[in-house]
């Protein structure tokens, strides 16, 4: 994990990033059992070259945040396609959140989901995530909230491991989802932070296009297959 004061930009955009994060995670590369998954929209870019560096598989986890109205940053819970959602009810009885506001806040994220999963995948179906080792991936951790609603839903589909790997992100974030998971890989943790987006020359938002593009081409380019029956070995460093 480097960590620097520099002001300056160590990538150029999010596939230099990409290829930048898969040094890093080169001691998966090949293993049949491992499965990237990117955070779209800006963790896709990132994730494609890594998934193409070691030969597995790429595939998004459609995940969204259920923000407490007023302050959308601060997640209440997270929703995920196939109906899947994850509160934190701790959060909700502090707050006072009514049921009313969460059904609301989960149709709109549902449609929004939906509407994604049309977008990116078509009639692909998602790839299956039981008995895997699960690189979980964004273009940067501020918080690493969108990350920790993610690793929520995730850890439902019971992978055998799950590896969490950013280019940039504050050394708290870091640490506090290093806390929830197998290994975590933060590239770059520079302090002052500033934003994800600082550390990138090109920070341009990705657009769907570009997510539905990337997926067909890793698919055409056949990262190796997982076996959800084979045991695992279980993470192993970097």
């Amino acid at each position: 994990m480097a960590r620097s004061n520099s002001s300056r930009s160590p990538f150029r955009d999010r596939r230099d990033a990409g290829r930048q994060l898969a040094r890093a995670l080169a001691g998966y590369a090949g293993r049949p059992d491992v499965l990237v998954l990117a955070l779209p929209r800006g963790g896709v870019p990132v994730a494609y070259e890594v998934a193409r560096a070691l030969d597995a598989p790429l595939d998004v986890l459609l995940v969204r945040k259920l923000g407490v109205p007023g302050c959308e940053e601060l997640a209440f819970g997270a929703l995920a396609s196939g109906g899947v959602r994850v509160l934190n009810e701790e959060l909700v009885q502090r707050l006072g959140i009514p049921p009313h506001v969460i059904a609301a806040v989960t149709a709109a994220e549902r449609k929004e989901l939906q509407r994604r999963r049309r977008a990116y995948r078509g009639q692909r179906r998602p790839a299956p995530v039981r008995g895997r080792i699960v690189i979980l991936i964004d273009d940067g951790m501020a918080t690493g909230a969108s990350l920790r609603a993610a690793l929520a839903v995730l850890r439902r589909a019971r992978p055998t491991g799950i590896v969490v790997a950013v280019p940039v992100a504050t050394p708290e974030a870091c640490a506090a989802v290093g806390a929830e998971v197998d290994q975590v890989i933060c590239a770059w943790t520079p302090h002052p932070f500033h934003a994800v987006g600082h550390w990138y020359e090109d920070f341009a938002p990705t657009s769907d296009g570009e997510v539905r593009d990337l997926l067909g081409e890793s698919a055409r380019l056949g990262g190796a297959v997982a076996d959800p029956g084979r045991r695992s070995e279980g993470p192993r460093p970097s």
